[in-house]
């Protein structure tokens, strides 16, 4: 910042012919004009005024510098320029990944809404169940459910989001319901597994607290909505949040079961990295999508 405020003591002096003239349009004394210019000569290994007691001159080397110095300012207030637009009338892009379930309900629904609000910034949004690397990947935003071990990002909750235990009453026809999750080991367990996962539990409150079960059953997948179409045509138990199957509840196409161990609920959380609390972009972006997905989940389970 020194050298840009030399740069522009140069300009005014060399516009204004005058030590103290340049000194008043920068508001400060004399001497520190003449050290601000004495500071760039010496950056430059060059002299940029010959100095009289009368007059003062911009050499060969002054009248050279001094058209780069203009357009290197000139540069410099058309940045600042744009970053206080930016402020109000963010643009670019941003890049969002999301769990399908998430993503398919929340997220992608009110993209082309922010669109409208915000025309100049364009939406990159990734479905995926499988955990991302927000910082690897080059995320802006990602939504996740459940608590993600990374002190590095930042956080915001969303929502507290009920999970349940369900299946198709054909399959609950054909092998009963289970009591509670001690049962489930008799059961087929329709899991969400993808590469990296660890070994699938599932974790249910039981009378003398909560308890992980061991799980199996003959499918998997890693995509949470193909689960739920298997668990529809009575291939198998699922655990889901609530907001996931709420319209099949409602259906009575999936039925609760094991109703006397729920499993933990978990939270709708957004993750950011810490640097990009500055940027306008992502702030409305997390802004308008996180206020709309809480209130459409809300509305689409309530009344469960």
């Amino acid at each position: 910042m020194a050298y840009v405020n030399n740069i522009r003591m140069f300009v005014r002096v060399y516009e204004l012919g005058s030590m103290s003239a340049a000194a008043r349009d920068q508001r400060t004394s004399p001497a520190v004009a003449s050290s601000r210019i004495s500071e760039l000569e010496k950056h430059l290994g060059v002299r940029l005024f010959n100095r009289t007691t009368r007059a003062l001159q911009p050499t060969e080397n002054g009248k050279v510098f001094y058209n780069g110095a203009r357009n290197v300012l000139a540069a410099i207030a058309e940045a600042e320029a744009d970053i206080i637009d930016a402020d109000k009338n963010p643009r670019g892009t941003v890049f969002v990944a999301a769990p399908l379930g998430v993503g398919r309900r929340f997220i992608a629904p009110f993209v082309p809404a922010f669109k409208d609000d915000y025309p100049q910034i364009d939406v990159r949004l990734r479905l995926s169940d499988r955990l991302v690397d927000v910082t690897s990947e080059g995320l802006d935003v990602a939504f996740h459910m459940g608590p993600l071990a990374d002190s590095t990002l930042k956080m915001r909750v969303i929502a507290d989001c009920p999970r349940l235990l369900c299946a198709a009453p054909e399959y609950i026809a054909e092998h009963g319901n289970p009591a509670d999750g001690a049962a489930l080991k008799d059961h087929a367990c329709l899991n969400l597994r993808y590469p990296g996962a660890q070994e699938f539990q599932w974790a249910l409150q039981m009378p003398d607290g909560v308890k992980r079960f061991d799980v199996t059953g003959p499918f998997e997948s890693d995509d949470g909505d193909v689960l739920t179409g298997w668990a529809l045509e009575g291939h198998g138990i699922i655990l889901k949040p609530v907001f996931e199957v709420a319209e099949h509840l409602r259906a009575g196409a999936l039925v609760p079961v094991a109703v006397n161990s729920p499993p933990l609920p978990t939270q709708l959380i957004c993750l950011y990295p810490p640097h990009k609390l500055k940027d306008t972009k992502v702030q409305v972006f997390v802004d308008f999508v996180t206020s709309r997905c809480k209130a459409e989940m809300m509305r689409q389970t309530g009344d469960l």
